[in-house]
């Protein structure tokens, strides 16, 4: 399951998870001052195992220097319904199990606040496995591009499409039907 980060023990265990990956891959740490929402996954035996950092989305991101999102005509069209999506991270041991939880935290993020698109640097074999896998809406907005430790695809995914059309993803997870707990 989700949860937004709203503790220190939380915001621990958030910055665990995706420095640990990050580590492991080679990423540069890079820590992020201005933010929406944090998410953490949790699993049912209690242990932190994913996390997700969305972001504000402007012209002056620091993500437009890796890829050409503001000359995209989507995030032309719609100005102030755009956000960014960071610190995407699984613990290598519960990888493949616990996508559809942080897939699911930025959809209902984006059905919230009405977020319509997310931009994002992706792994090729993580948008593969998106497309493939799960059929997010994603666009590619430039080839691969090697940025702090690996090759990486700037990216658009449609939160929209699957907030409007949830009978289309069946792995994703309906807040109301899932009871949130506190591991404090």
């Amino acid at each position: 399951m989700f949860k937004s980060v709203e503790n220190e023990l939380e915001f621990a265990m958030f910055n665990g998870i995706w420095t640990t990956v990050w580590t492991e891959k080679g990423f540069e740490l890079e820590f992020s001052e201005e933010f929406l929402e944090r998410y953490v996954v949790v699993t049912e035996e209690g242990h932190y195992v994913g996390s997700i950092e969305i972001k504000p989305y402007t012209t002056e991101s620091l993500i437009n220097e890796i890829g050409p999102f503001p000359q995209h005509p989507l995030m032309q069209e719609e100005t102030g319904r755009v956000a960014e999506i960071d610190k995407l991270a699984i613990l290598s041991s519960f990888r493949g199990r616990y996508v559809a939880d942080l897939l699911s935290a930025i959809v209902h993020y984006a059905e919230q606040k009405q977020i319509s698109y997310y931009v994002m640097l992706l792994e090729p074999v993580l948008m593969r496995a998106l497309r493939i896998s799960y059929h997010v809406p994603i666009e590619k907005v430039a080839g691969r591009v090697f940025y702090k430790g690996e090759d990486v695809i700037p990216s658009i995914v449609n939160a929209r499409e699957v907030y409007t059309h949830k009978e289309r993803y069946p792995w994703l997870i309906h807040l109301e039907k899932k009871s949130i707990k506190s591991f404090d």
